[in-house]
């Protein structure tokens, strides 16, 4: 298979090379569907392997239930997510249970193929059929694909030592991905530490402090000792707080009412607006005026993932005519109390404030109107908050800049294993040994171990002389159902792998 613009992809092979499908050197182990009335997170049973986990190598489910030992998983097993991205990786955590929706593949023989030369080829194979795999939602992959990738077979020398290099290269590029990642989570920590400019000038114990806000039924815990010349206010006493629009999909073809852009959670992000998608709605015009967007009015988020709970940022006309939707609040400042960006880097630093008053559900998080409205808020001098803006401002720029580089170093580390991969597939990362045992007579011996694997038939025994039409008949009604078929693999996919 080629890459778009021709060039060998990371599904190219050596010429000498064979090919071998999948499920002629492994054994594909489908996960279980445990019943999820035994899912914990008290650790009561067995850990049980999730799609979610794969990457990580950590659960936090457990089955408290009865199990088959043959959906057990190892540390070292390899393991493929077969919903969403499609994802092959070793299983860094303890023993657990392997989860529906998730396989384990065993190299039958590993004199025949390396388990560790399988690990990093396949990869690129599922990623390919992913691309080439059509979904409404989430895509979907089955064991019956897994089974027909037509891997490439290199002489099993040469599979040695094409591992060896990769985990001599790729383990220094992991390296320094890992520091490049490590100094960005810490270049985010900083920004979020700069953005709380009340906690960052907390005055010492001791010190005269601002009095605490009104009391309400919120949880204030932990507030900045802010200093005695600022204030604590609420935010429904310095702001007009309001929800947005409910789409009624019932009413989208009304040709009396307005189309117009609207706001909606993805949108809203910490510290920033993502406008490359806003979707439209149709509603009344009276219901448009209403929440139609000023410049300076705070977005925040009222429901979600627990940690989209008011995040957001202030919007300034990037859409003309724009409204939000029921999910995301408006807070517009009144009488100049506080500057818009600080109110906004202040929600955004107020996370914990959020989750201690909003609510959760199996799902979804989310905190009420009138929760939203008690959130306090710092309120330094009129003359002190232009300064503090600046001094946030500029040192936000500063770590937006350091960040934006380590995501291109971060980037890059992505580009070179990829080049790394397609090398040493293509067979030119190392160059070939005419000693090796050719590529065609391992073929041969994976294609006679693979025979010599299979049950051997059983006789059909004679047809009883004794028995009737009717016995016969009884014995058809009273069978089982024949199982569905296994759907096979897309003909598409199926194609563009063994091109």
């Amino acid at each position: 298979m080629a890459e778009k613009g021709g060039r060998p992809g990371q599904l190219a092979k050596h010429p000498s090379w064979e090919r071998v499908k999948c499920g002629d050197i492994v054994e594909i182990v489908n996960g279980f569907p445990f019943r999820s009335s035994g899912f914990n997170v008290d650790r009561r049973g067995t850990p049980v392997v999730r799609i979610r986990d794969l990457l990580s190598g950590a659960t936090s489910t457990f089955f408290d239930g009865d199990f088959d030992s043959v959906f057990m998983v190892s540390r070292g097993d390899l393991l493929v997510g077969m919903d969403g991205d499609f994802r092959v990786a070793r299983w860094k955590g303890e023993e657990a249970l392997l989860n529906q929706r998730v396989c384990k593949l065993v190299v039958r023989d590993e004199e025949l193929f390396d388990g560790r030369f399988l690990m990093y080829v396949l990869q690129g194979y599922l990623k390919a059929i992913q691309d080439l795999t059509s979904a409404v939602t989430v895509k979907h992959l089955s064991s019956r694909t897994i089974q027909e990738i037509p891997l490439p077979l290199p002489p099993l020398a040469e599979q040695h030592r094409i591992v060896e290099a990769l985990e001599e290269q790729l383990s220094r590029l992991d390296a320094a991905e890992q520091v490049l990642r490590g100094d960005l989570v810490r270049v985010r920590l900083l920004a979020a530490r700069v953005a709380n400019f009340a906690a960052s000038r907390a005055v010492p114990a001791g010190e005269e402090t601002a009095p605490p806000p009104r009391q309400t039924d919120a949880v204030d815990r932990d507030l900045p000792r802010i200093p005695a010349s600022w204030s604590w206010e609420r935010l429904g006493d310095i702001a007009d707080v309001v929800g947005g629009v409910t789409k009624d999909k019932k009413k989208q073809d009304d040709p009396d009412f307005t189309e117009v852009p609207y706001l909606r959670v993805a949108n809203v992000q910490r510290g920033w607006l993502n406008l490359d998608h806003v979707a439209t709605i149709r509603v009344p015009d009276r219901k448009a005026d209403d929440l139609r967007l000023q410049s300076g009015d705070v977005l925040m988020n009222e429901g979600g993932d627990r940690d989209k709970l008011g995040r957001g940022w202030i919007w300034q006309d990037e859409v003309e005519d724009a409204i939000h939707q029921n999910h995301v609040f408006r807070a517009r400042v009144r009488g100049g109390g506080v500057l818009p960006k600080l109110l906004a880097h202040h929600a955004n630093s107020s996370a914990r404030w959020f989750e201690l008053n909003g609510k959760q559900t199996t799902n979804l998080a989310s905190i009420s109107l009138k929760k939203i409205r008690n959130l306090p808020i710092p309120v330094p001098p009129a003359g002190e908050q232009i300064e503090i803006l600046q001094q946030v401002t500029d040192q936000l720029e500063g770590l937006a800049r350091v960040g934006a580089a380590l995501e291109v170093g971060i980037k890059r580390a992505a580009t070179l294993r990829s080049a790394l991969l397609r090398k040493a597939f293509s067979g030119k990362l190392l160059p070939q040994d005419p000693a090796d045992e050719s590529a065609a007579v391992l073929l041969a011996r994976i294609a006679a171990a693979r025979e010599a694997a299979k049950p051997a038939r059983r006789a059909k025994p004679e047809a009883s002389p004794r028995r009737t039409a009717a016995s016969r008949d009884r014995a058809i009604a009273d069978a089982p159902a024949a199982p569905a078929p296994t759907p096979a693999p897309s003909a598409t996919v199926q194609q563009e792998l063994f091109q």
